[in-house]
């Protein structure tokens, strides 16, 4: 629901969310149909009659669906800024996401803890914190008892196996849609990490100022938007504090998958230069070091 110490946003305050994500993507080189779906979007809201927070509150993400235009990447874009929430995505686009948007999804983290894990643990995704959850690091920071880890040992399952529909306690519906940080092939992610790593040199793509460590204000990030099939993604050099502090800032790559189909599917990786082990020198994708051994001894052939 909305929250009720602020007005939400009203529907021309909504549209005009939609409409500026429409016009990074262009600026950005992203695909044109992506960011036409976006405008469509707006147009549908800008023309609605009835507030859209009206409509959600009383069919939840799936009174959003019904909007034309609106499928189910758009509505939970949408679910997000009514309930006065981030939209990672348009975060993204200004060069203000980061890791901690991404833990703080996760029931029993809130924006605190996922800042404490950042900080703490140095983990820049959802594959990681995962890896983490298991290993035992999450469970050794102070504060998180056995019931919190069990609640997100499950929840990261979940998102990888299926989209989950369930109720929220005041009765309206909440949809997830499908993580897939643990089934696209790391082949794709190396892939695309090539693809950045060669138009960030050869500077074929925008770079753009972000918000976060970067007191001038200056346009350094560069940020590729790619597909492969009928994937979106998003690369751009981690500009974290972490990576600012171990001077990795040109070295580690954040890749986001956002894509506009009915499964509302997503993902988030982190690769970088391997400096240890049988894979130093190479690069890996964190969480996926397995992965990566197989797909490095496989081309050796």
């Amino acid at each position: 629901m909305p929250d009720q110490n602020r007005p939400p946003l009203d529907n021309t305050e909504l549209a005009q969310n939609l409409q500026r994500a429409a016009e990074l993507l262009l600026e950005q080189g992203a695909n044109r149909f992506r960011a036409a779906a976006y405008e469509k979007a707006a147009q549908s809201i800008r023309k609605s009659t009835v507030p859209l927070w009206r409509i959600y509150e009383a069919g939840g993400i799936f009174g959003l669906e019904n909007i034309d235009g609106v499928g189910r990447t758009i509505s939970r874009a949408l679910q997000q800024l009514i309930c006065g929430e981030r939209w990672p995505l348009l975060q993204r686009l200004q060069g203000g996401d980061s890791a901690e948007t991404a833990f703080a999804s996760v029931p029993s983290i809130g924006p605190k803890l996922a800042k404490r894990i950042h900080d703490e643990l140095h983990v820049e995704s959802l594959a990681e914190l995962q890896v983490a959850a298991w290993d035992g690091r999450l469970i050794a920071l102070e504060g998180f008892g056995e019931k919190r880890l069990r609640a997100v040992k499950e929840s990261l399952l979940a998102r990888g196996r299926t989209s989950e529909i369930s109720m929220r306690s005041d009765g309206g519906a909440c949809t997830d849609s499908v993580d897939l940080t643990s089934e696209i092939p790391v082949s794709e992610l190396l892939d695309i990490d090539d693809e950045y790593a060669f138009k960030s040199i050869q500077r074929k793509i925008i770079q753009i100022a972000p918000k976060k460590n970067n007191p001038h204000n200056r346009a350094w990030l560069p940020i590729l938007h790619t597909t492969r099939e009928n994937h979106h993604y998003t690369a751009l050099f981690s500009n974290s504090d972490h990576a600012h502090a171990m001077g990795t800032t040109k070295d580690w790559v954040i890749i986001y998958l956002e894509d506009h189909n009915h499964r509302g599917q997503h993902g988030r990786w982190t690769v970088i230069t391997s400096r240890f082990g049988k894979l130093r020198g190479k690069r890996i994708v964190r969480g996926r070091e397995k992965a990566c051994e197989i797909y490095y001894r496989e081309r050796a052939f």
